[in-house]
């Protein structure tokens, strides 16, 4: 049950946040859904008085965002996926039993996974086994993440701490190397949560690699210090496999930046389901 259903029912309206990059659902929809509560309402405000620690953190969780209705725009209470996992485990109904079930195994995976870190790696080549990726592309989708990590770890020990700083440098890093940040890129293919890397072709991750492995080499090398150092250096790596892409795209006259997605996206959805 990696993929919770309930998400993609027509019944749960939707809103993207550009600024979080991350999808909200409506919470009433969610608890109706789960619990045919006539009064979805009632049925919130009753659980937030039996749960005062839910309660407490009520409006970090459920944020009020502007959702289309049949009306028009309303205000309404949203959460994310990880939001609503926290919600659901105080609603007591035989329909939230299958995600209370699936939190706990996932909690047991984790577990697992750092009791013998193989077991993630594992569990990432089913996973895209299931999405239908031949074993090549998974080869290289496999080698990217653990070229990635590298060079999260030397930034790690060179003073870039906080989760924006990282995602400016790989911003940088993709810019150089593409043309385009990620943010830019996911928008040319469509995309909006999917990750970006598991939606590339061959030669697309290859010279997300190069970029990455490039700038880790330039760090090992030259030592930077801190976000605004390793920003220069985060450019250079990504120069390096951008001047390759830019040499290939000369002899083959083709552009490495496609909008096309290495599986079509409802293929990779039905692959999911099936599960």
């Amino acid at each position: 049950m990696s993929n919770i259903k309930l998400f993609e029912s027509k019944q749960i309206r939707t809103v993207w946040n550009e600024e979080q990059q991350k999808w909200f659902f409506v919470v009433e929809d969610v608890v109706s859904v789960l619990t045919d509560s006539i009064d979805p309402k009632q049925y919130i405000k009753r659980m937030r008085q039996r749960d005062a620690v839910l309660a407490k953190g009520w409006v970090q969780i459920v944020p009020i965002l502007s959702v289309d209705t049949a009306g028009g725009k309303q205000k309404m209470g949203c959460a994310t996926a990880q939001g609503l996992l926290r919600i659901i485990q105080s609603i007591p109904s035989p329909k939230a039993e299958p995600f209370k079930l699936w939190l706990a195994q996932v909690g047991s995976d984790r577990l697992d996974e750092i009791e013998n870190p193989e077991l993630a790696t594992q569990r990432t080549r089913e996973l895209y086994k299931l999405k239908g990726y031949p074993e090549d592309w998974i080869e290289k989708r496999m080698r990217s993440i653990a070229i990635r990590e590298e060079l999260t770890d030397e930034w790690k020990t060179r003073s870039v701490k906080k989760q924006k700083e990282y995602a400016i440098l790989t911003a940088e890093i993709s810019k150089a190397t593409f043309g385009v940040t990620p943010a830019e890129y996911k928008k040319v293919k469509g995309l909006k949560s999917q990750n970006l890397r598991d939606h590339m072709n061959d030669l697309e991750l290859i010279f997300s690699m190069l970029g990455e492995a490039s700038t880790t080499a330039i760090v090992k090398t030259r030592n930077p210090k801190g976000f605004v150092e390793n920003k220069i250096v985060a450019k250079q790596g990504g120069s390096v496999a951008g001047k390759a892409r830019i040499d290939l795209e000369k002899k083959t006259g083709k552009k490495m930046v496609s909008k096309e997605n290495y599986l079509p996206l409802s293929d990779t959805n039905k692959q999911l389901k099936r599960k």
